[in-house]
C-alpha cells in the first residue's frame, strides 16, 4: 500500500451527512465505509479515535482523526 496524504473539500451539506453517518457508524459500533479521492475506505469499529488542535500563522485548525491498523494487501 502507497503512502497517501490528501486533503478535500466538502460543502457544508456533504460534510454534515458524511458526519451523521460517522457518527451513526461509532454509536453502533460497526464499521465505516467512506470514499476519498476515488479511494473507498473501510473504518473498523475498532479505530482509535482522537482530536487534534493546531494553532499556528493566524490560522487554527481542528482534527477528528480516526486510526486503525492497515490491513495487508
Amino acid at each position: 500500500m502507497r503512502d497517501r496524504d490528501i486533503t478535500r473539500r466538502y460543502s457544508r451539506r456533504q460534510f454534515v451527512d458524511k458526519l451523521r453517518r460517522l457518527a451513526d457508524a461509532i454509536e453502533s459500533e460497526k464499521a465505516f465505509t467512506i470514499q476519498v479521492a476515488g479511494e473507498r475506505l473501510r473504518i473498523p469499529a475498532e479505530a482509535t479515535f482522537n482530536i487534534e488542535h493546531e494553532r499556528g500563522e493566524g490560522e487554527q485548525e481542528l482534527e477528528f482523526q480516526l486510526i486503525w491498523k492497515a490491513l495487508e494487501d
